[in-house]
């Protein structure tokens, strides 16, 4: 078994908007002119930085935007350009919602359950409806064809639909496993937040994992009871703007990377960890020397946590982290400590960092077998020649500069989408396929 990161690529509506209620970084840089061609190649970077770790590396693409077809579900009607101009003097607020590019961030893709885990001994993947937020719930569609493409042998996968939106869930960033290693059937922590809880400067943020949701999935993944156990987030996590549990935890293997307040029962997570996970390690970071706060702000916890070929296990952080001194101090500690974390290392993702995520938000993980790898999509498989179309299609095509005006220009949306038709294209994707 080996696990294949599938990152989202930045699309070229990349803006900063400010839609999502909660995320701290997305609310702060609102109104803040992006850089989607810097935004897709830093992206790109991190993805080359995993192939360069002997690493797979996956990718899913930008999607559609502006998104008219869901404009005229709202009761706007002609032609493309009609649509979006009509949205645009209306309600500006909706052509917004119409040109997030947030699929980029594809731990929110999907939940994913290996084929060790699951009871027909395929690995199941359920699309996240993600309908706590406007311009999110709008990606399932494209996001489940995607996905139906990528994982089409039906002898390895199983691809399911998103959940009915009364559910709110949103993918692997509120999931971990863990276990002995990627091929033993492991412990899935299906990590809820349903209530809405309040910050100390008043406002409010929205927990967005329904605990029905998860169970729903894990019923639908064919999950024994004893492999699978449904967790609330800590409310102090978000309250300080830990919208999703990616944001103060993360598992591979048999390490839970974690925040001390990251869960409402700490005791009780270690307790069903340790008891399923006999060799499970915890690495914990003291609130005492990481307030959630800082952990948050430098996204230490949503990096990503892999196992190198030779065996130990990397953490792919934000330069952010490397930034702030008592996070950085503390993680020489944990490497030079007995445990199988044994390498830093920085990446540069600071456009999407900006916009709320960091390197763990833009990978969605699939661990599979040999065989599986190989009937995988091989469109959705990347090499360094990948790599260099990509780059090449993103310095010609992708826009430098977006402000907060520019989404009512026609010019704007025709290259956004004359942009994604390049990306397809050179990458072998048939018009109409996606």
């Amino acid at each position: 078994m080996r696990e294949i990161n599938f990152d989202g690529l930045v699309g070229p509506s990349h803006n900063y908007a400010g839609l999502s209620l909660g995320n701290i970084a997305s609310a702060s840089n609102a109104g803040a002119t992006s850089a989607p061609r810097m935004a897709a190649l830093q992206g790109l970077g991190k993805m080359r930085r995993m192939l360069a770790l002997g690493l797979p590396q996956g990718l899913l693409l930008p999607q559609d935007r502006p998104d008219a077809d869901w404009l005229r579900k709202l009761g706007f009607s002609g032609s493309d350009d009609a649509v979006l101009r009509a949205a645009w003097e209306q309600d500006p607020a909706l052509l917004r919602n119409a040109f997030s590019a947030s699929s980029m961030w594809t731990a929110n893709a999907a939940t994913v359950s290996p084929a060790p885990d699951t009871a027909d001994g395929r690995c199941h993947l359920s699309v996240a409806n993600l309908s706590t937020m406007l311009h999110r719930g709008i990606e399932h569609d494209q996001t489940f064809r995607q996905l139906r493409l990528a994982f089409a042998d039906a002898r390895f996968f199983a691809v399911h639909p998103a959940l009915p939106p009364g559910l709110g869930d949103e993918g692997a960033a509120n999931f971990m496993r863990l276990g002995e290693s990627h091929a033993e059937r492991s412990l899935e922590v299906f990590v809820y937040g349903e209530r809405a809880v309040q910050g100390s400067a008043g406002q409010v943020f929205p927990a967005r994992q329904h605990r029905a949701a998860s169970a729903a999935i894990a019923r639908r993944h064919g999950l024994a009871a004893a492999d699978h156990t449904l967790v609330p987030q800590g409310e102090i996590a978000i309250a300080t703007g830990a919208f999703h549990n990616d944001v103060v935890a993360v598992a591979n293997e048999n390490v839970l990377f974690t925040h001390e307040q990251a869960f409402a029962d700490r005791d009780l997570v270690y307790r069903v960890l340790r008891r399923r996970v006999p060799g499970a390690v915890i690495v914990e970071a003291p609130a005492a020397r990481i307030s959630l706060d800082l952990a948050i702000r430098t996204y230490l916890f949503n990096s990503q946590l892999v196992t190198l070929p030779g065996g130990d296990m990397a953490l792919i952080l934000p330069q952010e982290a490397r930034e702030a001194s008592a996070v950085w101090e503390w993680l020489e500690e944990v490497v030079a400590a007995d445990n199988p974390i044994g390498r830093l290392e920085v990446v540069d993702v600071r456009e999407s960092m900006r916009n709320g995520g960091g390197p763990a938000c833009l990978r969605l993980r699939v661990a599979v077998s040999r065989e599986a790898h190989a009937a995988i999509d091989p469109r959705f498989l990347l090499d360094e020649r990948a790599c260099d179309r990509i780059e090449a299609v993103i310095a010609r095509e992708w826009p430098e500069n977006i402000a907060p005006e520019d989404l009512g220009e026609p010019d704007l949306w025709h290259r956004c989408r004359s942009a994604r038709a390049a990306l397809l294209d050179v990458l072998g994707f048939a018009a109409g396929e996606l």
